[in-house]
This record gives structure tokens, sequence and C-alpha cells, in this order.
């Protein structure tokens, strides 16, 4: 029988390899663009497999409250509903629950929402029952609840039911959440092992906020589980080095043999880090958010990778993108071009933009993963940060 995961090469604690999913192999390390709504916006998924994405991952929470899970199963699943034949990973609903549906937890806990109402109605060991965010109606999710969904989107990842709670939330309430978290991921792989999907692959959620004692308690309860692979999720700080030393925290307990994916983790130097420390996998909205707002991904690490084309600055410029990129917007367009549509808020910005960032990401994997191939990882690194990669 196949591994879930092969580990190809390393160069100190990076690892490249492949990830073996129901519907095909994702060459890691691999960062996954978000299609929450069954969609990567503003692409179609042929466009999304042409850039080089093995996988994409869909939102559970938002799947859920519309269309709902039983019109994805329906349709065929989410694969046949979204046209995308590669592996798909769903997130667990967790953060959505807890932060996207109410704002954060300790700011459910104390009534606040920047002056609005909760969505929280009651969060018990059952779960959480909240109000949708497209009609106010009470609804519930649980680690059945969430189970259940992902099985019905025939999702080739499927993530335990979890709480993410935010920074700002003290050790003792970050405590009693990871621990009624542990409590949710035996209940979940119990409903899994007797319902899943064929060849549905399950991953634990590692916990603990930014205390070391509980990202150490964590990191064992979810090693020691009957698992496919291991989610870093939770708060891991204020600031990047803080956010480093908690994923170093995580992965010092974690087994060599499972996939390892770090949630919600985009900016390039941040990969960079991740990838050194052996993180395989990621997911993130920022290439595609920033660039629904006009603002592109370029190797310039002294703006933080990014240019905001609707500046002036941008306004008659006859230049790409960025030299040597061989997406759309680069190929055939220039900066002035694309600062005209961006300014006049038009969709072709939106989706040029979109081809491009995916592409400047896609690129940054590629050469990712030949460097800890070639033991070549720190070269590589220097490259990015000096602005002389990906492309």
């Amino acid at each position: 029988m196949q591994p879930t995961f092969q580990i190809d090469a390393s160069d100190g604690s990076a690892r490249a390899g492949v990830l073996h999913c129901a519907h095909g192999d994702v060459r890691t390390p691999a960062f996954v663009p978000l299609a929450s709504n069954a969609s990567v916006r503003g692409l179609q998924p042929a466009e999304v497999a042409g850039l080089g994405y093995d996988m994409v991952l869909g939102n559970t929470f938002h799947l859920f409250i519309t269309p709902g899970e039983d019109y994805v199963r329906e349709m065929g699943g989410l694969h046949e509903f979204m046209g995308w034949d590669g592996p798909i990973i769903t997130d667990s609903g967790g953060f959505q629950v807890f932060s996207m549906g109410h704002g954060s937890v300790a700011d459910e806990i104390k009534g606040r929402r920047d002056g609005r109402k909760s969505m929280i109605h009651d969060i018990s060991e059952d779960g959480v029952r909240f109000g949708s965010y497209l009609d106010g109606s009470e609804r519930f999710m649980g680690p059945e609840t969430s189970m259940e969904v992902q099985a019905a989107l025939g999702s080739d990842v499927a993530l335990a039911f979890d709480e993410c709670t935010p920074f700002h939330a003290d050790k003792t309430y970050t405590l009693r959440s990871m621990e009624r978290t542990h409590r949710w991921l035996d209940r979940c792989i119990d409903w899994h092992g007797e319902h899943a999907p064929p060849g549905q692959l399950l991953y634990g959620i590692v916990q603990g906020g930014v205390y070391e004692d509980l990202r150490a308690e964590s990191t064992a309860y979810v090693a020691n589980a009957q698992l496919d692979g291991v989610a870093i999720g939770g708060s891991l700080g204020q600031e990047k080095e803080q956010m480093h030393e908690v994923v170093g925290w995580t992965l010092r307990g974690l087994p060599d043999e499972r996939p390892r994916h770090l949630l919600g983790i985009g900016d390039v130097d941040d990969i960079l880090h991740a990838v050194a420390a052996g993180i395989d996998t990621f997911d993130c909205a920022t290439p595609t958010r920033l660039a629904r707002h006009g603002t592109a991904l370029v190797p310039d690490p002294g703006a933080r990778w990014r240019l905001d084309l609707t500046k002036g600055a941008s306004s008659r410029s006859p230049a790409p993108i960025a030299e040597g990129c061989p997406c759309p917007a680069c190929r055939d367009h220039t900066r002035g071009y694309l600062h005209y549509l961006a300014r006049n808020k038009e969709l072709t910005a939106a989706r040029l933009i979109t081809l491009h960032n995916l592409t400047f990401m896609a690129e940054l994997m590629r050469g990712l993963r030949a460097a800890v191939t070639a033991g070549e990882l720190d070269a590589y690194s220097e490259r990015v940060m000096t602005g002389d990669a990906p492309y």
C-alpha cells in the first residue's frame, strides 16, 4: 500500500516530497490557493492547474451556509461541482465559526464586536450555535457536523473541527479551549473512521496559542492520534518573530512521516522560514485578496514583495509588473494599463493580477522544491530575500 506522504529529498529540516491523495499527487512544499466558495475567484479551474497548482482549499463553513453540503453532494461532490479534478483540502470550519462569524473568541466572551452584537449563541461541549451571516437564523456546527459536511463535499483532505483562539485569549481560556479541541478531535476521528468517503485523509490541528507548554501538549496529543497529517492552527503571535517561534515549538514533537500544513500563512518571508523549519503545505488568502485590491506580488523584499498598482507611480509605466514573469499580465500588458484598470475597478484588473500573483507563488514554490532537492535551500532563500528570485 502506497504511503500517504513520501519524502524524496531533504535539506536540513526542509523536505521535498509528494502527498498522495485520492484525486492525484501534490508536490511539496506547496502553496494551496483558496477556492473558498468552490472557486478560485476570477479564474477557471484549468487556469489554476495550468499555473502549476496541484491542490486547492474549499471552505467548509461557507459551503455549509450556502449552497449547503447536501446541494454540493447532489451535484456530484465538490470536485464535480467546481470542475476541479485535482486534490482538494477542506478546512474544519472552526476558524470561521469562531472568528469570521462573530469576531474573535475573546470578543465573544466579552460580548463585543466593534460595537456589533456577537453572532455566537452558545459554545458547549457539543459544538457551537451561531447566527447565519445570511439571514440570522440559528445554525449549529460541532465535530460530527464538520466531518459530515466535509464528507458530503468529498474533499481529499479533511481537517478536524477545532476552536481557533485569538492572540489575546488568556492562558486559562486557551488551555480549556485546547483540551476541548482535543476531545473534539477524538470525536472527529471516530466519525471519520466509520463514515468517511473512501480515500479521504484526516488531519488534526495543533492548538495552544502562544504558550510553549500548551503547544507542546497539543503537539503530543495530535501526534499520538490516528491521523494522516497534522495542521498547525490558532494564534501564532503578534509579530513574525513570535510566529516563527511558535511554529518551531510545534514542529519539535511532530513525526517526520506525516505531512505538515501551516494554516493561513502566505507572506514570502514566512514561507521561506517555514519551509526551512519543515512545513510541507500552506494556504492563505493574501495573494488573491491583494490582487482584488490592485496589489501585485513582485521580487522586492524592501516593499514586502508588494506593488500597489493603483498608486500614481504606475500610471504611465511601460514596464511589466515583473521582468521575467511568464503570466499574461506581464506578457501582454504594462503597469500603466493595469493601473488604469485597477483604478477604475475593472474586473479584468482583478483577474489579471490574480493570475500574476498566483504565478508568483507557483514560481516561488517551484524554486523551493528544486532548491531543497538540490541541497541549496539557503542559497535560494537568499536570492529571494535580495530580490533575485523567484523569476
